[in-house]
């Protein structure tokens, strides 16, 4: 318990990060491309919202059956409807800034150690962005052999109540592995390296993949997240992970 709460404070120490003088500049595309994506997840959701609830509310329950029990089914599907958007888009945010986003770990372990960040290297990005990409992509594959499961368990009946929790813990696990990528990959560590990392500390991660989660969900918050979580994961590679 202490590691998950301990690992989401270094989401906080990632807010209070991309205000610093020489990490400021970095976090401004990321922070750029997460406000235009999140102001239409947003926008999408409130015109879209209560008809994707009734796609997803089950047909096979009798209606005096359904009228009873929606004040408990409602809540859950709702949660279940908001994580999945929210994490779709986080996934489509993370692509299309994962160039910055490595830079931007450099800069904020450089002001960590107390050196001074260089400026923007746009020959670095424009070089390493293929890469980038590519290992965007591969994050990705990787989700979905998780997402796809839970995502078809989602429609199951009975099972279904219990699916917004494993999508809140299977979320959590996959933004911290997401987040701390960045850091990871500036020293060169691969994925497999980097997953059997996170899970010597995995309530650490845990904890810090809740808080970014959580503030992924909260308007106006959710725009700093991506600059926010890259920094916080950042902190925590360099002063709890680094070393095992």
């Amino acid at each position: 318990m202490q590691d998950l709460f301990n690992g989401a404070r270094y989401l906080f120490k990632g807010f209070s990060l991309i205000h610093q003088k020489g990490i400021r500049r970095f976090a401004y595309i990321p922070m750029a491309i997460n406000t235009l994506l999140f102001s239409f997840a947003i926008w999408l959701g409130f015109n879209k919202f209560e008809q994707w609830m009734n796609n997803l509310m089950p047909t096979w329950l009798p209606e005096w059956l359904l009228g009873w029990i929606m004040w408990i089914i409602w809540p859950l599907f709702a949660g279940l409807l908001t994580l999945i958007v929210f994490f779709s888009f986080s996934i489509i945010a993370n692509l299309l800034a994962a160039p910055f986003n490595g830079v931007l770990a450099e800069a904020v372990e450089s002001k960590l150690l107390g050196q001074r960040p260089t400026g923007m290297p746009w020959k670095q990005i424009i070089k390493e962005t293929p890469l980038m990409l590519w290992n965007e992509l591969r994050k990705i594959g990787y989700f979905l052999l998780w997402i796809i499961p839970l995502f078809i368990l989602s429609w199951v009946p009975i099972v279904n109540f219990i699916a917004p929790l494993l999508w809140i813990i299977l979320s959590s696990w996959m933004l911290a592995i997401d987040y701390h990528d960045y850091p990871m990959a500036n020293h060169q560590l691969k994925f497999p390296q980097q997953r059997a990392l996170l899970r010597k500390k995995r309530s650490l991660a845990l904890g810090f993949g809740l808080a970014t989660l959580g503030a992924t969900m909260i308007p106006f918050i959710n725009f700093l997240v991506i600059p926010a979580a890259v920094a916080g994961a950042t902190a925590l590679y360099l002063e709890k992970l680094k070393q095992l």
